[in-house]
């Protein structure tokens, strides 16, 4: 922005704008107003008021509310803005007023500016770009827009990726025993291949959580205006506006019955957020079981190496560290804050209309943007390029006490036990403590100490 100013009126004045920027006066009011941060809504959300401004001009001209040379231009300038020019207009910081009105209104401002140069008429912010609208009811659907386009065209990817990574991993790995763990303790044996086979069905488990969210997020209150009624809009409006954002997105969105449920409450975004909870337990999850199975390599489990991707510290050689489990376990605790900050900002709605807007569209699309990078980090920079440290994982194995659970039904517990604590303490084979202190016969031993066999998975 130049160092150079221009007077820009409205209802409350006039106000000095750089002279380069394409928003007016109530832009300038909330920038002036709203020093509280260095963060603004993320482009995903900008875009989707865009994409709202867009449809809306569309309709508006189908209704024959709005003449075709200014519905043209603003469509023109929402597109323009959709897709990626004019980043450096959008100056308004998250924390705003809760209603979110200072970014309909930025919007509603640059797109006057583009519209009246590409048409040559008045384009006026509020009763042509604004046609049929309030910030009431843009600000929350775009919230459900930019969401549920983050979902489908970014998210589901990512996890879908996830999870035919670890599936393929776990194809790679389908011989390998390995000792369980409970408590952080040995336990009975398993297959690397049903340990990374769990890690792959909770993501599938969370990723089909937030499907069954998706029609939801797409059944919209856009075209309840000013708290719900509609006023000022055409009855058509909302049908008219959903087949437009439908046929641009290829999604199929609809206009909610009760719109002022939408414009009221955010239930729908803070149940999205629940899930993406989920999704980040289950993430965190993965990346701690990829660290402690990477832990060592010396003194530690060193159970598989993970890709070695930059020094591991300022002082100690050669080092290496787990460094996208860690960035990853970072990420889902920002998740998790997140929810907490927007579940309370989902109940701020007193009586018609949510005050919190703002923080539950930043929150909301950064969580989901956490999840997906996560999702392909995991996948691409630890899952598929992990090896495993065979030798490690035969020795615990062979070492195992816990193996002695399967001669409870021919030895009894207690026996059981015993011959447990003497492998422990003599650190030797279970089979073959087994061997000396029950009278089972080799074959009987071999058969019922066999780890692979106690895996279950014939």
């Amino acid at each position: 922005m130049s160092n150079n100013f221009r007077k820009e009126q409205d209802s409350m004045g006039s106000v000095e704008v750089p002279e380069d920027a394409l928003y007016g006066a109530q832009t300038q009011r909330a920038v002036n107003n709203f020093q509280m941060s260095e963060l603004t809504l993320p482009f995903a959300f900008i875009r989707a008021v865009a994409l709202i401004k867009y449809c809306a001009a569309e309709t508006n001209e189908r209704l024959e509310l709005l003449d075709k040379a200014r519905a043209d231009a603003i469509m023109q300038a929402a597109l323009e803005v959709f897709e990626g020019r004019w980043h450096n207009q959008f100056p308004v910081d998250v924390f705003q007023t809760g209603s979110g009105t200072s970014t309909n209104m930025n919007v509603n401002e640059v797109l006057a500016t583009l519209a009246s140069r590409y048409s040559g008429k008045d384009v006026h912010p509020n009763d042509h770009v604004n046609l049929g609208q309030s910030s009431n009811d843009v600000i929350p659907t775009a919230i459900q827009i930019s969401a549920a386009r983050r979902l489908h065209r970014k998210l589901f990817p990512a996890l879908r990726h996830l999870e035919e990574t670890i599936e393929n991993k776990a194809s790679e790995v389908e011989t390998v025993v390995k000792t369980g763990r409970t408590h952080l303790m040995d336990a009975m044996p398993l297959t690397l291949a049903q340990e990374l086979r769990t890690w792959a069905q909770q993501i599938a488990a969370a990723r089909e959580r937030l499907a069954t969210l998706m029609p939801q997020l797409m059944d919209l209150p856009q075209g309840g205006t000013a708290i719900g009624t509609g006023i000022n809009a055409d009855p058509k409006f909302a049908e008219t506006f959903c087949d437009s954002l439908t046929k641009f997105t290829e999604m199929s969105f609809t206009a909610a019955p009760n719109k002022f449920v939408g414009i009221a409450s955010q239930d729908v975004a803070v149940g999205v957020s629940g899930c993406l909870t989920s999704l980040a337990t289950a993430q965190m999850k993965i990346a701690n079981d990829l660290r402690w199975m990477n832990s060592g390599p010396l003194a530690g489990l060193g159970e598989i190496a993970l890709p070695a991707l930059q020094p591991g510290s300022s002082i100690m050689p050669g080092k290496v560290n787990p460094v996208i489990p860690e960035a990853v376990a970072m990420a889902c605790a920002q998740v998790l804050g997140n929810h907490t900050s927007l579940t309370v900002a989902g109940q701020s709605g007193n009586f018609q209309l949510n005050v919190m807007l703002p923080l539950i569209a930043y929150n909301l699309l950064q969580s989901i943007e956490l999840m997906t990078s996560s999702a392909i980090a995991l996948a691409d920079q630890a899952i598929a390029g992990f090896t495993v440290n065979n030798d490690k994982l035969s020795e615990a194995l062979s070492k195992n006490p816990i193996l002695v659970t399967a001669l409870n039904p021919v030895i009894g517990y207690s026996k059981a036990a015993e011959i447990a604590k003497k492998a422990y303490q003599e650190k030797r084979p279970i089979i073959d403590v087994a061997r000396e202190m029950t009278d089972l016969s080799e074959d009987e031993l071999e058969q019922r100490l066999n780890p692979k066999k106690l895996t279950g998975d014939s």
